[in-house]
């Protein structure tokens, strides 16, 4: 790790199969920091956090392997940026358990995810309440900088510098306290069938979501059954028509083309032929990406070296700070 460079920290959970709203949201935008200079840049598979709800043991496997994939073959270049697992690093569990012990009950209580799941379901994991604690930790452990946030995870990361805040405080300075990274350019991605929601894998409709893998052909039959409305105008307007923002900022973000440019292309032509080119721009954007995965994951020798190689170098990275927890808090550190 380069002291002259902020160190960026961000994950992504292999609990389903990654959407366009995480490839334009999220993935984009990292590529796009690996050849900023002042960045050192860590991206993580988060499958510890994938398993607050219980997942099936070979699907989990799969998907952490085919997110790794995904998020090479989306741009990420392994000489560039440090790319592991989450489990490969065991400080990360390590770590959880020492910050659990400064973490305040009413502080997880009060988590949105947490109150939303444990009002709906009658019997909740302990990981549920818990596992904002692993995602401080997931950050801190990397003394992070900067971590790319979406209007969701703001309340994680508030949560994150309060745990290391008190952590100074008790212990003396130990961690960075990181800030919110709002990318210049960064779309937010809303659910086909109800855009006043933000796409999520989870979503019950299977129409509101596009995944990075899907076929070409049902990417298009998934945009052809986006929802609208009745006006027939193609208008940037998110409170009136929530669903042609919503398709005009997919377009815009794969394209590079302005919102006004977009509405004088198709103005006085309803919505087919915008929906068709909406289509036609993601399939355009994912079928080589697919492709390349496809390719990675026929390669189990290289992914183990990516994988193996990423974990040694956030080994020694997150060691080192795992080691002033122990000893800051009075435990003996292993010898070495």
């Amino acid at each position: 790790m380069s002291e002259n460079k902020k160190v960026i920290f961000s994950g992504i959970q292999p609990s389903g199969n990654l959407t366009i709203g995480n490839y334009l949201g999220a993935l984009k935008n990292w590529v796009k920091l690996q050849d900023e200079e002042e960045y050192d840049c860590y991206y993580c598979v988060v499958d510890l956090h994938a398993i607050t709800v219980k997942q099936e043991p070979a699907e989990l496997r799969r998907r952490t392997l085919e997110v790794l994939a995904i998020y090479i073959a989306a741009g990420l270049d392994v000489d560039k940026v440090t790319l592991f697992i989450q489990s490969h690093v065991k400080a990360h569990s390590e770590a959880q358990w020492l910050l659990n012990c400064s973490t305040y009950l009413g502080e997880l209580q009060r988590m949105t995810q947490f109150k939303d799941k444990s009002a709906k379901y009658s019997n909740v994991g302990a990981g549920l309440l818990n596992y904002p604690v692993l995602m401080a930790v997931d950050i801190l452990l990397y003394q992070t900088d900067l971590v790319p946030v979406g209007q969701d995870q703001k309340q994680h990361l508030e949560l994150t510098r309060d745990l290391a805040q008190r952590f100074n405080n008790t212990y003396s300075d130990t961690f960075k306290i990181p800030e919110p990274y709002i990318p210049k350019e960064g779309a937010k991605i809303m659910d086909l069938q109800d855009p006043t929601k933000k796409m999520s894998k989870s979503a019950e409709n299977p129409n509101g979501y596009i995944f990075i893998m899907d076929p070409p052909d049902v990417i298009r039959k998934k945009i052809s059954r986006a929802v609208t409305d009745s006006l027939g105008v193609v208008k940037y307007d998110v409170e009136n028509q929530p669903g042609v923002a919503n398709l005009m900022t997919i377009l815009s973000t794969l394209t590079g083309m302005s919102f006004e440019e977009i509405e004088k292309k198709y103005e006085g032509q309803g919505y087919a032929n915008f929906k068709k080119d909406v289509g036609e721009a993601i399939v355009a954007e994912l079928e080589p990406i697919q492709n390349k995965v496809k390719d990675i994951l026929s390669d189990k020798k290289y992914l183990e070296e990516v994988y193996k190689k990423g974990a040694e170098k956030a080994n020694y990275v997150a060691n080192k700070t795992l080691r002033k927890m122990q000893k800051k808090i009075g435990l003996i550190p292993p010898a070495r």
